[in-house]
């Protein structure tokens, strides 16, 4: 029977690390989950962004730490785990955000595939496939001996669901890190930990306001925009909606899931 006042929404008592959280969704995540009673371990590859979130939660009454590492070492995130964890307690939400080119490479069209310098294909799959086997390979166990469940969401691509042209590596990576979702899903459901991703298509770039209205007059910036049914880019609060669900208890009989947060660019079936 339901209770009647109780928020479905709501993680106090939970402590969550959002990697990538300095900025962008990260940072959009990472405010949501503490906003709904979350303490928060707020990672980046630059501290000074971490710290600057960890900061915002503080502001407003909440509980939060920063915490550097790479996600494409796992020395890196060991450390940054055991650091939440003496800070904040066991981690039982993980959100792995970080993604796009790696912590220091801007993303950008690649050339045609066949064309494409094979010494460019580690930076799309450390940050976006192996960072992410590497945050759930510290985080499972601990989620497993604080017997709370858990979950951990991981944020994908649109490139991978449906293919993306001189984007092959980067599809190829988040890709695989929907596959490995799904099969992690199969093996930790058994500990109430649930795991699913949410598929993203562009996001609206932070700019100041003048420059982002010269952006989005861009003429093919309308075109890009013309295959959405939702006709605007994303931005971070509609990712962080759906994470926030998929963290709480209103996602407890859902795992091995792929969400499209797209605006329509896609639909799933």
């Amino acid at each position: 029977m339901q209770v009647v006042g109780k928020d479905i929404l709501d993680l106090s008592g939970r402590a969550a690390l959002v990697t990538g959280g300095g900025q962008g969704a990260g940072r959009g995540i990472a405010l949501a989950l503490a906003q709904h009673g979350a303490a928060v371990a707020v990672n980046d590859f630059v501290l000074e962004r971490a710290e600057a979130v960890a900061e915002e939660i503080r502001a407003f009454g909440g509980k939060a730490t920063a915490v550097q590492a790479d996600v494409c070492d796992y020395a890196s995130v060991k450390a940054a785990f055991d650091a939440a964890t003496a800070a904040l307690g066991p981690i039982t939400l993980l959100v792995n955000n970080a993604g796009m080119a790696g912590p220091t490479d801007k993303m950008g069209r690649s050339p045609e595939f066949w064309e494409a310098d094979p010494a460019e294909w580690p930076r799309f799959f450390n940050t976006n496939l192996y960072g992410v086997m590497n945050c759930c390979h510290v985080a499972v166990p601990a989620m497993i001996a604080a017997g709370q469940g858990g979950r951990i969401v991981t944020i994908v691509s649109d490139s991978g669901r449906l293919g993306e042209q001189r984007l092959a590596a980067y599809a190829a990576a988040k890709a695989g890190a929907a596959g490995f979702v799904r099969s992690l899903a199969k093996e930790a459901g058994r500990y109430g930990i649930t795991c699913n991703a949410v598929s993203l298509s562009t996001l609206e770039p932070a700019m100041p306001p003048e420059q982002l209205e010269a952006f989005m007059a861009n003429e093919g910036v309308k075109k890009q925009l013309s295959q959405y049914t939702i006709r605007r880019f994303g931005k971070p609060d509609d990712v962080a909606a759906m994470c926030l669900f998929l963290c709480s208890e209103g996602a407890s009989w859902i795992t091995g899931q792929t969400y499209p947060v797209n605006g329509g660019y896609s639909f799933a079936v």
